[in-house]
């Protein structure tokens, strides 16, 4: 049975919906009040905050609250384990494909002869 790793599922589930992914695009220009993360969406603010909680839960922003105003951050680092994961997932199909493609090499110049 394959690894599981709970911190890898947790960003994959984080980045699987489209309204998260605008949330963190946002992010990436710079901290943002929850206000104008909501804006955009067209959803109310609960519906809002689960999102947030989502993307908090998996340690990829961080809030903090000032008075009545709730800010978000990004933790572009928090994106490291996927960003390994699949960079080993790439070696090792472009390892494979080479071998793919070495395998019919040989097989059209041994069709050759």
């Amino acid at each position: 049975m394959a690894k599981h790793d709970i911190d890898l599922s947790l960003l994959f589930h984080a980045l699987s919906d489209p309204t998260r992914r605008a949330m963190l695009e946002r992010l990436a220009r710079g901290p943002a009040p929850v206000s104008e993360l909501a804006g955009p969406t067209g959803l109310r603010l609960p519906t809002v905050m689960r999102h947030l909680a989502v993307l908090e839960e998996a340690g990829l922003i961080t809030t903090a609250k000032d008075g009545r105003v709730r800010s978000c951050a990004m933790v572009p680092q928090a994106l490291a384990p996927m960003q390994d994961w699949l960079g080993a997932q790439r070696a090792l199909w472009e390892a494979r494909l080479d071998r793919l493609d070495d395998y019919v090499t040989r097989l059209m110049k041994e069709r050759e002869r």
